[in-house]
């Protein structure tokens, strides 16, 4: 009889090699403790280089980016953003800081990311909207030349989060370099970590310059303190910049790993009724931030979701993510459901959503995958985020295989 994990299996926890203390211990024996320093200097130059940026600017997080970012596309109060609808609230939160009115996107098959076609579809139903916001999921980059294009044709300011895709590239081309704006986060449990902190990344230096200001309270360039703007305390410290520091070095032996593991899942999983969620190898490279499973419609047993629980009914041959997600939780390990769309959330349940046949939106919370679903909703479904911590050893994974097949 299989026995649960001794130590837990995690999801994501951050990795840590010994530079990033050396670094921390040198911002305390120099008194470089807050938002001025040299390991902040040094993350910004060490990011612009590897991803391809002209200007980097070091933030407490990248959902401080993705505001910063929408400021300077100049949303304003009732301005429409276009905005993916498969991932975490942070990326359309910063929106509703401006009083700007998201709409969401549906999501392709494809990638996971934000449908071309939806969005083609929704400049016509609002053609006035000012920009889009694009999230890279789990470390995959969405059809990006396409959504690059509409956009230039539609005259709106593209904004790519790249929170989760540090590293990843779309036909050689790093993401975060994609649109006007861009962020990436450095949380913990992101491929490259600093605890917390994240980054705008641009080529526009006057945006670069005015970020860093907005960031540090809008002090204007007075002996005295001088506002003459709303600031806000965004800047990254110098001690969470010395662990992003130390962790630099590795983001290339962390992809692999998290790339080894994700192939690992996909030769385990070859007979079962699954997939791996998917990209174009031809034009695109993952950073593998996160391993995905999605049960193919005819192997889901029955399940239903409301807002905070969910249930299901065992099948032979046939399982679900909350089975999955329940029996890996039994032998202490982690994985978590895909992230809920945004169109069902309580929040933003009123907002308008379209897909490719236009306006459109699920049939209820607790709908049946793949019955009147429309393309997030449905992933959701039938989709789990599965353990992809990079400490995890192959046995440690070769089990969690296996216990995922007693699910069938």
């Amino acid at each position: 009889m299989t026995r649960a994990f001794k130590d837990k299996v995690w999801l994501s926890s951050p990795t840590m090699h010994g530079e990033e203390l050396q670094y921390m211990k040198e911002a305390y024996q120099t008194n470089w403790m807050s938002t001025i320093g040299e390991n902040i200097n040094e993350v910004e130059r060490i990011i612009s280089e590897k991803v391809g940026c002209k200007y980097a600017v070091a933030l407490s997080c990248g959902t401080a980016a993705l505001h910063l970012a929408v400021k300077l596309a100049g949303i304003k109060p009732g301005d429409n953003v276009f905005c993916s609808d498969m991932t975490f609230d942070a990326t359309v939160n910063p929106i509703m800081y401006e009083k700007g009115n998201p709409i969401f996107i549906d999501t392709e098959y494809e990638t996971w990311n934000m449908d071309p076609v939806s969005l083609e579809k929704a400049f016509k139903l609002y053609p006035d909207t000012k920009a889009v916001v694009i999230a890279n999921l789990y470390g995959t980059p969405g059809d990006l030349d396409k959504i690059c294009g509409i956009c230039e044709k539609h005259g709106a300011v593209l904004i790519e989060d790249a929170a989760e895709s540090l590293g990843a590239t779309y036909k050689g081309r790093q993401t975060g370099t994609f649109g006007t704006y861009n962020a990436i986060s450095f949380n913990g449990n992101k491929i490259i970590t600093g605890s917390s902190g994240g980054m705008l990344l641009t080529d526009n230096p006057d945006a670069a310059n005015k970020a860093r200001k907005w960031s540090t309270q809008s002090r204007e360039a007075a002996p005295w303190y001088q506002h003459e703007e709303i600031g806000y305390n965004y800047r990254m410290s110098n001690v969470v910049a010395g662990v992003v520091r130390g962790q630099l070095p590795y983001l290339e032996e962390h992809i692999a790993r998290k790339k080894a593991i994700y192939m690992r899942y996909k030769e385990g999983f070859k007979n079962l009724p699954v997939s791996m969620n998917p990209y174009d190898d031809t034009i695109m490279e993952p950073n593998f931030w996160l391993s995905c499973l999605l049960i193919n419609k005819d192997a889901m047993c029955k399940q239903v979701r409301s807002d905070s629980d969910a249930c299901y009914v065992s099948e032979q041959g046939k399982s679900c993510p909350t089975e999955i997600l329940e029996t890996l939780s039994k032998y202490n390990a982690e994985g978590r459901p895909i992230w809920k769309p945004m169109h069902m959330q309580p929040i933003y349940r009123m907002n308008p959503f379209i897909t490719r046949d236009g306006s459109g939106r699920a049939r209820t919370n607790a709908y049946i995958a793949g019955e009147g679903a429309d393309t997030g909703a449905d992933i959701f479904a039938r989709g789990l985020c599965l353990p992809s911590d990079i400490k995890m050893t192959e046995a440690e994974q070769d089990k969690i295989i296996e216990i995922i097949k007693s699910c069938f």
